[in-house]
């Protein structure tokens, strides 16, 4: 079978069941998985497909929402150099929001144990990695918890981020548009995010380039909404001008 005859019989399977896995086309085409690799590639250049982590998705589908640990191995070493750079901003002896997020999370992993901050999060896997830390005063914000996120969401959440006024938002995201905003799939975590960032005065935005142009289900903010957004270098010139022509400061590592 030719490339262009077996990247339409994985664009064919990909619609009918919703996802791909690499190792498993690799066995059904007989190929190498760095072939599947490069077919799926070029499907997602094409916008036919969305690269995940282990495979792909058809594009198009709004409502996908990976789990925390297909997160979290996608994009790995961008979300390090990206967490990196976020630890230049956190204010210094002042308070700030962790959003739930995979790039937020390694930004936690990476604040020093000795390091004098009060922080605030919904997010159950940052609070974890924070709750030994002697010199931050941590606050955990409560509500049901998403499984597919960890997060906590709808009132009680929403009800403590309305009653507090934070340093620095670092907030995190399923895609954003330079005209269209930021998105993800779920309406409640929408809610709480768009809590959050009414709880900051400033908002620092920690997304890879991947989730450049992507749009989801619920929209919750404008790019005039954030003073900060850190990516890495795969942002498109003319995605980061049309970014910084309405407001945000764009950081590139």
């Amino acid at each position: 079978m030719y490339g262009p005859e077996r990247q339409q019989e994985i664009l064919r399977l990909a619609r009918e069941a919703g996802r791909v896995e690499v190792l498993s086309l690799a066995d059904r085409f007989q190929v190498t998985a760095e072939t599947v690799r490069r077919d799926l590639t070029a499907l997602d250049r094409a916008g036919l497909v969305r690269r995940v982590h282990g495979g792909a998705i058809p594009a198009g589908r709004l409502d996908f929402e990976p789990d925390l640990t297909e997160r979290e191995g996608t994009a790995a070493d961008e979300k390090g150099r990206i967490a990196a750079a976020a630890l230049t901003q956190l204010p210094d002896g002042g308070s700030i929001v962790l959003d739930a997020g995979s790039t937020v999370a390694r930004l936690a992993a990476g604040i020093p144990p000795d390091t004098a901050l009060t922080v605030v999060t919904h997010a159950l896997p940052v609070a974890a990695r924070l709750a030994g830390h002697t010199g931050i005063e941590l606050h955990l914000v409560g509500g049901r918890v998403r499984h597919r996120t960890r997060a906590a969401v709808d009132a009680w959440a929403l009800r403590a981020y309305a009653e507090i006024r934070a340093d620095v938002l670092f907030l995190a995201v399923n895609g954003f548009c330079p005209d269209r905003g930021l998105s993800t799939p779920d309406l409640a975590e929408a809610a709480v995010k768009r809590a959050a960032i009414g709880a900051a005065r400033r908002v620092v935005l920690l997304a890879d380039s991947a989730k450049a142009g992507r749009e989801h289900f619920a929209r919750f903010a404008s790019f005039t909404e954030v003073d900060l957004l850190i990516t890495d270098t795969g942002l498109a010139p003319e995605q980061q001008a049309a970014i910084e022509a309405a407001g945000t400061e764009v950081v590139l590592v």
